[in-house]
């Protein structure tokens, strides 16, 4: 397997073991098994999970990840960004006090990315309250600001448009594209689940996309959970998401659309999934990845130099 024309820009994310920020998501695999099967998959960098999947202490999680030999490039951080109140950073602004305390955590990780989403406030991700105006402009502001807060410390903030948060489908990714100037966080199941032909935004938008999870997914299933038929955690234990090549996105041509257009930065391979019980040693999730980098190996092959030296 040879990722040589995405060397150093492909990496892992916790949630494709299982591991979730999502009470009762299911069971929860030890770091220390899902970052060794990081490591042999062939993973040099990872996405840093929940709050208790690594230690709190930003050195003791860099040595843990070290002796793996990994390193933290970034997080996944759920914030309500409508909640009522001051938009402006100060210390009244509740929400964007808890981004600052996520900054520090991972500028203390040596991460460079923070990738955000508009949280509902509500558990899990199965339902989300509607937004009226007032709320879309407290979340419009305060992008803004998150994104001055990240850069302050060094690190890129991304929104992540996702399943049951308050950017979900595609007339929100719209809004926020029209309303900031922040980076997308272009997740390939998410948009899809949500109603966005990932390929069309990565072409026409590709200027705004600052990181990329690249999930595939069953499109039948997705248009269930599109249709309240199914909840999403549901969805995903039913096998919602697939192995790269195993779904129904084109992953090949997103991901050659963003290499004509001149992207340099993150592919995080993401499939989520729900575990009922630990799985038998060389078996369960990493075989999944395995071939999901397999297929992303297959894809890198087909680039041709120019598209990946802009």
């Amino acid at each position: 397997m040879s990722l040589h024309r995405l060397a150093g820009r492909v990496a892992g994310a916790p949630i494709s073991w299982g591991v979730c920020e999502v009470p009762g998501w299911g069971y929860q695999l030890p770091a220390d098994r899902v970052l060794t099967e990081m490591a042999e998959v062939g993973f040099s960098a990872t996405e840093l999970g929940p709050d208790g999947f690594l230690p709190a202490s930003p050195a003791v999680a860099r040595e843990l990840l070290g002796e793996h030999g990994l390193t933290c490039l970034g997080g996944f951080v759920p914030v309500v960004l409508h909640a009522e109140g001051p938009t402006d950073g100060s210390a009244d602004d509740r929400p964007i006090a808890t981004l600052r305390e996520q900054v520090a955590h991972l500028a203390a990780l040596g991460a460079g990315v923070l990738v955000l989403a508009a949280d509902t406030g509500l558990a899990g991700y199965d339902t989300r309250p509607d937004l009226d105006a007032g709320g879309w402009d407290r979340l419009l502001a305060r992008l803004a600001t998150a994104a001055g807060v990240a850069a302050r410390a060094g690190l890129t903030v991304t929104l992540h448009p996702h399943v049951g948060t308050m950017v979900e489908s595609g007339a929100d990714v719209a809004r926020v594209l029209d309303g900031s100037d922040i980076g997308l966080c272009l997740d390939t199941g998410h948009l899809l689940i949500g109603g966005s032909d990932p390929a069309a935004l990565a072409r026409a938008h590709a200027a705004r996309v600052a990181h990329v999870h690249l999930k595939d997914v069953d499109a039948a299933l997705a248009a269930r959970v599109r249709s309240g038929d199914i909840g999403y955690a549901a969805a995903v234990a039913a096998g919602l998401y697939r192995p790269l090549g195993g779904g129904d996105i084109d992953i090949a041509g997103i991901v050659g659309s963003l290499e004509r257009s001149g992207y340099h930065g993150w592919y995080v391979l993401e499939q989520d999934t729900v575990l009922a019980a630990g799985p038998d040693p060389d078996a369960g999730p990493k075989l999944d990845v395995a071939a999901s980098l397999d297929r992303l190996a297959t894809i890198a092959a087909t680039l041709t130099p120019e598209e990946t030296s802009r």
